[in-house]
């Protein structure tokens, strides 16, 4: 069997973010092309990742900045190379190609970080949620995105999670469409309304509350509740007294919690063990997201458990397609008008749940995109040399700009050596 060898920025936590479900899907995926497969991550091991070995991965910690790295690479001897997210390439990058010269090089972006970052930045000058989605060249084209693009082009195919990226890279950064390649979240499309989690059958009487769900370390999350806080809920509120605003994201900090308040009806529950049963039991999802990038996973778990959503154009965003299970709007009342409308009438919630078992197998089937995957990963197999020829870019990138990249890392490594060590 083929080896591929992923290089994580951390460990995969998919119950903590949609970032940790599609590295999931995506080791699925090369499980499914015949890899075995080693995970390895410089990042601290956390309390809630997944357990690797019980999918037959393993997995090993990695140092930056250490010629340690090069004998592992050299024993381990993958076919394949997979970077999660580009500063993994940037550090690991000129070591793997060094070492394992013919290994493929993959990069999965899980999103644009420049995209995300010139949103951030348009969002902080006050800019109109139209123009935060539209962002402007003169804040997508900073520092970030001549790392990000460059990591893209050094390496053999990178992998993107939305079609709307895609076309940025391709029409504005000028990236040839050989390199990239569309991989979404993954999932399997159900028959009826989720044969695989009863609770997305609970009908709109069944259900109360609206939900708002996401990891409070990803800044646009953290942004969303304070908008819903500050702009929106009370809006929902003074129309429907009764009803609670359930706040649920791993990692919640202090200023999270402190907004917890019952008699408003906002309550931050933080942590949520079961993502799918939380969302079931919810009539409406919130998502009033003002900057970011990629694919919203939220959205998605919303859609599979049959919930309605409200988001807004960002959270949009790539989503979706004929199949609509959720209200858009840019404009805070009358994002605050459409959650009340869903909450408040069965007729309106039941034409988007209706909708909600259509998105997945117009937009987000497993079989799919995972056969399209292995698909472009077999092509590139058998023709890596011409590939790689005909990106000459990339090969004029790997040869010029890794190679400050490279010295930083033998300096600091060598820095390294000559500190004291500590006692055994």
């Amino acid at each position: 069997m083929k080896k591929l060898l992923v290089i994580g920025y951390v460990w995969p936590e998919p119950n903590s973010s949609a970032a940790g479900s599609r590295m999931m899907q995506l080791l699925e995926s090369f499980q499914a092309a015949n890899y075995t497969i080693t995970y390895a991550s410089p990042a601290e091991l956390s309390p809630h990742a997944e357990d690797l070995a019980s999918y037959g991965i393993a997995s090993n910690a990695i140092e930056l900045n250490s010629e340690s790295f090069d004998h592992y690479l050299a024993e381990l001897t993958p076919d394949a190379v997979l970077f999660d997210r580009f500063m993994m390439e940037e550090q690991f990058g000129w070591r793997v190609e060094k070492v394992c010269p013919d290994a493929l090089r993959i990069l999965d972006t899980e999103d644009l970080h420049c995209l995300r970052h010139a949103r951030h930045q348009a969002f902080k000058n006050k800019a109109s949620l139209k123009d935060t989605l539209n962002v402007s060249q003169r804040l997508l084209f900073n520092d970030l995105a001549k790392r990000e693009i460059a990591s893209i082009l050094r390496c053999d195919l990178s992998l993107m999670i939305s079609q709307a990226e895609m076309t940025l890279l391709t029409q504005t950064f000028n990236v040839p469409e050989q390199i990239i390649h569309y991989v979404p979240f993954m999932r399997t499309s159900v028959k009826g309304a989720q044969d695989s989690s009863p609770l997305a059958l609970t009908p709109f009487a069944e259900r109360k509350h609206f939900i708002s769900i996401g990891n409070f370390r990803h800044e646009p999350n953290w942004d969303a509740v304070r908008f819903l806080k500050e702009a929106i809920w009370p809006a929902i509120r003074q129309q429907l007294p009764e009803a609670e605003l359930h706040i649920y994201g791993a990692y919640p900090p202090k200023k999270a919690t402190q907004l917890h308040n019952e008699k408003q009806r906002f309550l931050v529950k933080g942590w949520a063990v079961n993502a799918f049963e939380v969302v079931s039991k919810a009539r409406v999802l919130l998502a009033p997201l003002r900057f970011g990038a990629g694919l919203k996973g939220k959205l998605i778990d919303a859609a599979e458990c049959g919930t309605p959503a409200v988001t807004t154009s960002i959270g949009a965003e790539g989503m979706y397609g004929n199949a609509l299970p959720a209200r858009i709007s840019d404009d805070k009342d009358e994002f605050a008008k459409a959650a009340i409308e869903l909450y408040s009438k069965e007729e309106s919630w039941q034409s988007l749940h209706q909708e909600c078992s259509l998105l997945i197998p117009e937009r987000f089937e497993l079989d799919l995109h995972q056969q399209r995957l292995i698909d472009r990963i077999t092509l590139l197999e058998n023709e890596l040399e011409q590939e790689r020829q005909n990106n000459f870019t990339g090969s004029m990138l790997r040869h010029h700009s890794m190679k400050s990249t490279q010295y930083m890392a033998q300096w600091i490594e060598a820095k390294n050596k000559l500190l004291p060590q500590p006692q055994k």
